[in-house]
């Protein structure tokens, strides 16, 4: 019992969060579950009373996030992978949001993820070594229609784990940006629509199309197994795409911003020109 890894994961009462905590019990590690609301948890706590510790926890209170990390890592003696996995999805036109839902915004996926990060860093450090999963998402990858605030709260946790892993690195401590295409979780149905604006009723009513004729969501099952996957390798990737829509997605983005890029490349390079010495 020792010997297995222990787990840290915010936002695990639901969806890929519960995912990755059955997952992990089902590994023989044990598990730090936190949420808001850990009551969805209490039938596996009283399946495994001796590898999970549930505990609520709201992220956004940066002094709580310090307080439990310190009692889980007491309680188990280490850490050894992290998953910030609390999120929440935001939607509505960039014009639509008011001032408290873009910063409720922000305060869960970015600064919750930030607390987080702060809080076990020593920890890892002290022992040697960690590995730190943030959990993006497909809105990372570029700002959509009606995503735009919940993209960039993922664009600023991305740019903020790229410092990190860099930072991380010398201690032992591994960092990668899991990034989700779509699945079935509650993100969806409990996700807060900003107030609208009847100018985009016609994009609404496209965006409702595309999403109807194109939508596959997966189960968050096969996500918890590309994790395990992922915290099994001795050298972990700093980006991982999860699910096929993504990968493609993903390349396709890429391949488009390299053309653009290299379109303009002329202008790019006429802009800077080196200034001669005194």
């Amino acid at each position: 019992m020792e010997s297995s890894r222990v787990w840290f994961i915010t936002g695990a009462s639901r969806g890929l969060g519960r995912a990755f905590t059955e997952a992990a019990l089902a590994a023989g590690d044990r598990v730090v579950g936190v949420a808001r609301d850990v009551t969805p948890l209490d039938d596996l706590v009283e399946r495994h009373p001796d590898r999970l510790r549930a505990l609520r926890l709201d992220v956004t209170d940066r002094a709580a996030v310090f307080d439990v990390v310190g009692e889980a890592s007491r309680e188990f003696g280490r850490l050894d992978i992290v998953v910030n996995n609390a999120g929440a999805l935001f939607m509505g036109m960039v014009e639509e949001f008011s001032e408290a839902d873009a910063r409720a915004q922000m305060e869960i996926n970015f600064f919750g993820a930030l607390w987080v990060s702060q809080a076990v860093l020593p920890v890892l450090r002290a022992q040697g070594g960690g590995h730190v999963l943030q959990v993006s998402s497909i809105g990372a990858l570029g700002g959509f229609p009606s995503t735009g605030l919940y993209s960039a709260s993922k664009f600023a946790l991305e740019g903020l784990s790229e410092a990190l892993a860099a930072e991380a690195a010398g201690f032992g401590v591994k960092v990668t940006i899991v990034q989700p295409g779509e699945y079935w979780t509650d993100l969806y149905t409990s996700m807060r629509q900003a107030t609208a604006n009847p100018v985009y009723d016609p994009l609404r009513e496209e965006l409702a199309k595309q999403w109807a004729e194109g939508s596959a969501d997966s189960e968050p099952r096969l996500a918890a197994e590309a994790v395990l996957k992922l915290v099994a390798g001795d050298d972990p990737p700093l980006r991982l795409l999860l699910g096929s829509m993504v990968y493609d997605v993903a390349f396709d983005i890429s391949r488009r911003r390299m053309e653009t890029w290299a379109r303009w490349e002329e202008v790019s390079r006429a802009a800077e020109k080196a200034i001669p010495k005194p």
